[in-house]
């Protein structure tokens, strides 16, 4: 059977520069089954899905339900919910976990406080606390919005579930379905994709010392989709694997061509030219879609800026 991942893995198609863009993720429990639109079609009221919607609008917060790996039967009797919110910004990542019995206390969080990378908010509403376990592994199998999400990505939860993997959970929506499985780790935020238990546990085991695993890695959900690719790029080119080591500091330019400029917290610089292309020959970018030419970043160019350089 053809699905938009088949095609893109025979493809080769470049994965970097194609994450999902937050800078602050907020996730909200919701057993049983989930629509396309999770948040306006699932268990959860669609009212409060509006206006969840409505508040995290612009701040830089995406909000997404996660469920636990497994059957998703939801008997819609009062439970307690896992709430999780977590910053990516490098210099001042966090992870903070609550529950609350009542998902219509998130109306009060400050979403644009959260987008900040202030988490007062959450731990005053529902009692939040920096989170003391393992890195989260958010396994992207909705299959409402594409069967290559639910094909791919449940049985990855759940041969990660089984193997005693801790903090492992199905979310909503990743975006890029045509790399499913698609997985978000957190707190800093980097996806993969075409992702393999193996190679999962890999990256897990790499983000509880601190450091970041680039094969496979689609980029770094703080920045934008030109500052994923050559953050990555400069990772590669200095061999520098500290998940909190590189900053995206500027972007400048429009599509399809950019100028980012990525520091190092030893003071080190990079200016990374990022161009857009389209990708050839034509594929699906969803399954049941019409073909289509998928943007994607290249990098042409990576300069290190000397000190000479910088002063001029």
């Amino acid at each position: 059977m053809s699905t938009c991942s088949t095609v893109s893995r025979e493809l080769d198609e470049p994965v970097a520069g194609t994450a999902a863009t937050a800078r602050t993720w907020l996730l909200l429990e919701q057993p049983g089954p989930w629509g396309a639109k999770a948040l306006t079609s699932s268990h959860l009221d669609p009212a409060l899905g509006r206006a969840l919607e409505a508040a995290a609008r612009d701040t830089g917060v995406r909000i997404a339900l996660i469920r636990r790996p497994g059957r998703h039967a939801d008997c819609h009797t009062p439970a307690t919910r896992q709430v999780y919110a977590a910053h990516t910004v490098p210099g001042n990542v966090w992870l903070h976990s609550a529950t609350t019995t009542d998902p219509g206390q998130l109306l009060a969080l400050d979403f644009a406080a959260l987008g900040r990378g202030e988490h007062a908010s959450f731990d005053t509403v529902l009692g939040g606390r920096p989170h003391e376990g393992d890195p989260l592994a958010l396994v992207c199998t909705n299959g409402k919005r594409d069967r290559c999400c639910a094909l791919l990505g449940r049985p990855l939860a759940a041969e990660l579930a089984a193997s005693g993997v801790q903090g492992v959970w199905e979310v909503t929506h990743l975006g890029g379905h045509r790399f499913s499985p698609t997985v978000l780790v957190l707190p800093y935020g980097y996806a993969y994709g075409r992702a393999q238990a193996h190679a999962v546990k890999e990256v897990l085991h790499a983000a509880r010392d601190g450091r970041i695993v680039v094969d496979g890695c689609r980029g770094g959900s703080a920045w934008e989709r030109p500052g994923q690719a050559a953050e990555l790029a400069v990772r590669e080119a200095a061999g520098e694997y500290a998940a909190e080591a590189l900053r995206v500091v500027r972007t400048e330019g429009a599509a399809p061509r950019w100028e980012v400029t990525v520091t190092h917290t030893d003071g080190r610089r990079w200016l990374v030219e990022v161009a857009q292309g389209a990708s050839l020959p034509p594929r699906p970018e969803s399954c049941g879609s019409v073909l289509g030419s998928p943007a994607r970043m290249d990098v042409v160019a990576l300069h290190a800026l000397t000190l000479a350089a910088l002063a001029s």
